[in-house]
């Protein structure tokens, strides 16, 4: 079960953000799970109609404590790099998806966000890497089956985004 854990100190209307079951998790696993948290409420924020603004929300993240604990370098990265180029990232998802791209929850599209980001963008993540990450973190934030969703489209993105890296393998 997920759970939405609101922050008392944000502002009024700021949506609130899914929080992940305490677990044991590597820096970087940490980094992109408050990545998505922020993708999350990025894109909520805009379904909404308000302007995300990208600072204050990871100033709203850094202050949970267990920020501390991740890769903050990875997390800007993601974060960052996401929201820059949201359009760019959809429009390299939207054909490999079964439905329009505001259909889907706003947990896998962030997850699907973050995922294509790694990609596309950050070659330096192998395309297991980022397909698994991003499943990982389809299963511990979104709905029951979401993450299978998510991995299916991912395997079609690194077909055509890393065919020489996934023909090698």
């Amino acid at each position: 079960m997920n759970k939405k854990v609101s922050n008392p100190q944000a502002a009024p209307g700021t949506p609130s953000v899914p929080s992940a079951p305490k677990r044991s998790l590597t820096p970087r696993r940490r980094a992109r799970e408050y990545a998505l948290q922020g993708v999350y409420q990025s894109l909520v924020m805009r379904r909404a109609g308000s302007l995300p603004n990208a600072a204050a929300i990871a100033k709203q993240l850094a202050e949970d404590p267990g920020f501390r604990r991740c890769q903050h370098d990875l997390f800007q990265g993601i974060f960052a790099g996401v929201l820059e180029r949201t359009d760019e990232l959809e429009g390299i998802i939207t054909p490999a998806l079964d439905r329009p791209i505001n259909e889907l929850s706003p947990v896998e599209h962030a997850a699907l966000l973050i995922g294509t980001y790694e990609l596309a963008i950050d070659l330096a993540v192998p395309y297991k890497v980022a397909i698994n990450e991003a499943v990982e973190l389809a299963k511990t934030f979104g709905g029951t089956d979401g993450h299978k969703y998510v991995n299916g489209v991912l395997d079609l993105l690194a077909q055509k985004l890393r065919s020489t890296e996934v023909q090698a393998s």
